[in-house]
């Protein structure tokens, strides 16, 4: 089995119970101390199902999907980036390094910057951040820095992602801050998105080549 398959089996194909089981001790500690609360209170304050959390995900994915095909349209690198806080979208972005001439011009940094803007406040606890493309080490440290909750993308990048591929950024215990990261959702279709961009660069290259 590849490295590819076997990191996505771990989100598409992994066993139910180990992605049920920190929901199941949560609803185990509620019905044992729950505080005073009555019978909805209690149903409200359990988390969603692994089923229900994977349907968000790709829910918001399209969102960052959108902005990815904005990019594409543009002659950008099709990467596009979302920022989700209280189960809503509160900054979007996508590459616009060309555009703006600007080595920091990556979807998730930009949306980033303008979730800060639009939240006030630079701390991004609380929030999610959708990507269709692992992160940077770049990226990574600026989610890093800005206390996000956890980040979900899409297709990973195994000559620059830093949240499994290269490095694990989210993760790294010398931090001071650590986050969650979930790969593969939307896999196939962001990384076909960033396949056929490069493939109509070359393309492109090959036909200015041959009027040369």
């Amino acid at each position: 089995m590849s490295c590819r398959r076997s990191f996505f089996a771990a989100y598409d194909d992994g066993p139910k119970a180990r992605r049920l089981r920190p929901i199941v001790r949560f609803q185990a500690f509620l019905c044992t101390y729950n505080g005073g609360m009555d019978s909805n209170e209690l149903h409200n304050a359990i988390p969603p199902s692994a089923d229900e959390r994977i349907e968000k995900d790709e829910s918001f994915m399209r969102e960052a999907y959108a902005e990815a095909r904005r990019a594409f349209e543009e002659g950008e690198v099709p990467i596009g980036a979302v920022v989700v806080c209280d189960g809503r979208v509160v900054a979007r972005a996508h590459n616009r390094r060309e555009a703006d001439r600007d080595p920091s011009g990556h979807a998730e940094f930009s949306a980033m910057r303008a979730a800060a803007q639009a939240l006030g406040r630079w701390r991004l606890s609380g929030c999610t951040v959708y990507v269709t493309v692992e992160p940077c080490i770049m990226c990574a440290g600026l989610m890093h820095q800005a206390r996000i909750d956890r980040c979900v993308w899409g297709a990973p990048d195994p000559k620059a992602g830093a949240l499994g591929s290269l490095y694990a950024i989210h993760a790294d215990e010398r931090l001071n801050h650590r986050f969650e990261s979930t790969g593969g959702v939307w896999a196939t279709q962001c990384g076909s998105l960033m396949r056929d961009f490069f493939a109509c660069r070359r393309d492109a290259s090959d036909q200015g080549d041959a009027d040369a």
